[in-house]
């Protein structure tokens, strides 16, 4: 297993390379789209050929995993090896030439994430992390040190795409949204996990979003030395279809839950 890792995580790096440098050129040069649904998600050109990048090395280095992606689904063989691929990651900021985009592969192996690559595009930061080996950002190691608490916290929020305006989720991105300093919504979930695991926010509230790209943020963050939470303490592991997260360094716990907890103080989720 261990070897296997190790290779995934050379190829992985890659792959994500490839795929950013993809995305790069064509939001230089150009691209088309299209609208994917009814919510106005869009397809970039740029989505397919990141894409491509990815699926062509994935396939050719581990041709006994499956790989779940973004745009084109299932394929490979059933295995206890999943590879989760977000090729764009931050489309709609990409269609509107908003420079704030990434890359995300996750390889999870029996529903345990093992190894996570982000790749900030614009940047140029290669973000890894290894299952109970760390997390480094252009091979420098990442680990969230102590902070002074401040007077407000600031805090992401990410929700699923088709939450839009369920009451329960306004009620408490309103209340995060009050009780904060900032609370950051970058349409690029990645970069959120990213910046958490560098130490720059006190947490991120996360509301039914499980996706291609979840993943690889919350073993990024793990493994810097951050709490991954459901939204009453637990501890949140494994793969679930319906998240509900609280991610945070150590010192911020208590002021995470209680801000998610007085944001839903009448709902289910405290029954």
């Amino acid at each position: 297993m261990e070897v296997t890792i190790q290779r995934a995580l050379k190829v992985a790096v890659e792959a994500a390379k490839a795929a950013g440098q993809a995305a790069r050129v064509c939001f230089d040069e150009g691209f088309t789209m299209e609208e994917k649904d009814e919510f106005g998600d869009v397809l970039t050109e740029a989505d397919l050929k990141s894409e491509s990048e990815i699926l062509s090395r994935l396939g050719a280095a581990f041709p006994d995993h499956q790989i779940r992606s973004e745009e084109s689904g299932w394929s490979g063989v059933e295995s206890d090896w999943l590879w989760l691929v977000d090729p764009l990651d931050g489309t709609n900021n990409f269609a509107v030439g908003l420079p704030l985009f990434g890359v995300s592969l996750t390889l999870i192996y029996k529903q345990e994430p093992v190894l996570g690559v982000i790749y900030d595009t614009i940047l140029d930061k290669m973000y890894t992390a290894v299952h109970n080996q760390g997390a480094a950002c252009n091979e420098q190691a990442l680990s969230i040190q102590p902070r002074a608490m401040p007077a407000r916290l600031t805090v992401g929020w990410i929700q699923g795409h088709k939450v839009q305006q369920d009451s329960r989720a306004v009620q408490l991105r309103t209340h995060v949204e009050k009780h904060t300093k900032r609370m950051m919504r970058l349409w690029a979930p990645t970069m959120q996990w990213s910046m958490l695991a560098r130490g720059q926010l006190d947490g991120i509230v996360l509301y039914n979003s499980e996706g291609d790209d979840l993943y690889s943020g919350l073993l990024l963050v793990r493994e810097a030395g951050g709490l991954i939470l459901d939204f009453k303490g637990n501890p949140f592991t494994g793969m679930n279809s319906e998240p509900y997260i609280i991610a945070c360094p150590a010192d911020r716990k208590e002021a995470m839950l209680k801000l998610v907890r007085e944001g839903l103080a009448e709902s289910v989720y405290f029954d």
